[in-house]
């Protein structure tokens, strides 16, 4: 197979900090093993001899599942500037790709900020594009894990979440993430808007970005996050509860929004009735299931202050932005009066941090 039989990959980024700090995490084992592989694996192991012809050997490791390996030989090394070094898989499935060799250039300029770093890899020698592909989502996250932990700014420097403050999606995300410790930056942005758009075809928030990586749909969103970063785990953790949690999620989505949220929240928000009144139809039809749906979960929550297990879960960071809204309007208000559990366990929630910091300016 010649070069013009093989297939290549490049990725870059660019980071906040001088190349040398770069190039060290590249080479210095204790390093590298805080970024090596994509979000959500650890490295168990990095042997690493950072001079020409010597060998160095990764092993990384998903949450579940099994271990990878992978190790070559430095082929160049110029510091601070590039490092190039062979690429094999071990083991008899990844192994049969055979050798590659990755090429990684660090040019340093100045910026209003001050000093940056371009991260430029191009991973060559794949025997076909889906060898390439395969490896694509990999370097890039790997890669957003390199600029979390140089960049001062931290994950804030790869994670951008977009939407309208005063949406209980957008806010649930935000609460995630703040229950998970996870810098980022925020884009307040209009549903439907061409910003939106582009990141969500179906126009809604909220939307996320991290690195390359676009997501939308908000359970899926925290699903990622959780599965991808250290910190309080959000969905439940045996299968039980796991289970419980799903079920509060679904209903939550499937039924609670709809009612307590578009068919009378928003009738309040945005009346659409006679003469710019409340439609008092749609509301006197959404109060029986909201008084319904929150029988449902007041006795789910019983003496506690958590819908399943013992910690902040998915389904209860969806449930709080939307009781925060019920607690405005007056037959909601009384509603909630009638679940003493639910407005006990609500409070409970309005007193965490990820909850204050993300309370939305109304009017």
């Amino acid at each position: 197979m010649t070069a013009r039989d093989t297939f290549d990959l490049t990725v870059s980024r660019t980071i906040r900090a001088p190349r040398q700090k770069v190039f060290e995490a590249f080479v210095k084992p204790e390093l590298l093993q805080r970024w090596f592989g994509p979000r959500g694996f650890k490295v168990t192991d990095a042997s690493l001899e950072p001079r020409v012809g010597g060998r160095y050997r990764v092993t990384m490791r998903p949450r579940t599942g099994e271990a990878y390996t992978v190790g070559g030989e430095y082929r160049e090394i110029k510091a601070p500037e590039r490092l190039v070094f062979t690429w094999k898989w071990e083991g008899e499935e990844m192994g049969a790709m055979g050798e590659t060799l990755v090429t990684v250039t660090l040019v340093e300029r100045r910026a209003e900020h001050g000093v940056e770093t371009e991260v430029s890899l191009l991973h060559s020698g794949f025997p076909a594009p889906e060898a390439r592909d395969a490896h694509n989502g990999g370097w890039n996250s790997s890669l957003n894990d390199l600029v979390d932990l140089i960049d001062p700014r931290g994950s804030a420097a790869t994670i951008t979440v977009y939407g309208d403050p005063r949406s209980t999606y957008v806010r649930t995300l935000r609460m995630a993430l703040a229950e998970k410790g996870i810098a980022y930056a925020y884009e307040p942005v209009a549903p439907h808007t061409e910003q939106i758009l582009a990141l969500n075809p179906f126009g809604r928030v909220p939307a996320l970005r991290d690195g390359d990586l676009t997501l939308y749909e908000t359970t899926a969103i925290v699903r990622y996050i959780d599965e991808c970063f250290d910190g309080p785990l959000l969905l439940a953790g045996n299968t039980r509860t796991r289970a419980m949690m799903e079920q509060y999620v679904s209903l939550i989505n499937c039924h609670g929004y709809d009612a307590m949220i578009r068919r009378y929240v928003l009738q309040y928000v945005f009346p659409k009735g006679p003469d710019g009144a409340p439609d008092r139809a749609v509301i006197d039809k959404a109060v029986p299931e909201i008084t319904s749906q929150l029988a449902v979960l007041d006795r789910a929550y019983g003496p506690r202050n958590l819908l399943v297990g013992d910690t902040v879960t998915l389904a209860d960071l969806l449930l709080a932005p939307i009781v925060f809204y019920l607690g405005m309007f007056p037959e909601s208000k009384a509603l909630l009066a009638a679940a003493p559990n639910v407005s006990r366990a609500h409070a409970a929630m309005a007193e965490r941090e990820s909850f204050k910091t993300t309370v939305p300016k109304l009017g």
